[in-house]
């Protein structure tokens, strides 16, 4: 089925080509990708408003960050750790009084479960971090989680932009690789 929207095959080089000052590459990325932040969001909020300014949120961040992405890598792992950054703070925003759809399609307070759900979410993100050196994990914290750009982090950090890039580089190459022996085992 064609519905006209770019195939996530084609994600890596359309951001490679926005990179680069392509602004209908950039077009046909966000249009693309606005169904699959729609769906990974609504698993985690029913609001529909909240929805909306979550994917709001969420592409002003891929804007901001955007010089972030590594072409040799996975598009979607990074578009999935921003989209996760976002609705967590958006819920955190809330205050934890957002609402979940019931089975029956009722609008119901979240139980003690469903935040107990996201607290699990939230500690095994920090574990996964805390697995790499401090200095790299305090770089991925703070350009893609609380999405200061490199410059920001180069002086909160007092490093060169391109030693910012390093780091980050290499945090990211060790997330890959401890992802793909978790995968394994």
């Amino acid at each position: 089925m064609d519905n006209g929207l770019a195939p996530r095959e084609a994600w890596p080089a359309l951001m490679t080509s926005a990179q680069a000052g392509d602004r209908d590459a950039y077009t046909q990325l966000l249009r693309a990708i606005v169904p699959v932040i729609r769906v990974m969001v609504r698993k985690q909020i029913a609001d529909s408003v909240l929805v909306d300014d979550v994917i709001q949120d969420v592409l002003l961040a891929v804007h901001r960050v955007r010089h972030t992405y590594d072409p040799a890598c996975p598009f979607l792992p990074w578009l999935v750790a921003i989209t996760q950054a976002r609705t967590v703070d958006a819920l955190r925003k809330r205050g934890r009084h957002w609402l979940r759809e019931a089975d029956e399609g009722e609008a119901v307070e979240p139980t003690a479960e469903h935040i107990l759900e996201e607290d699990e979410r939230e500690e095994a993100l920090a574990q996964i971090l805390d697995q790499l050196p401090s200095r790299q994990r305090q770089i991925v914290e703070h350009i893609h989680l609380q999405e200061m750009s490199l410059a920001e982090a180069a002086v909160r950090h007092n490093l060169s932009v391109s030693a910012v890039k390093s780091l980050l580089h290499r945090a990211l190459t060790n997330l890959r690789r401890m992802g793909a022996n978790h995968d394994r085992s």
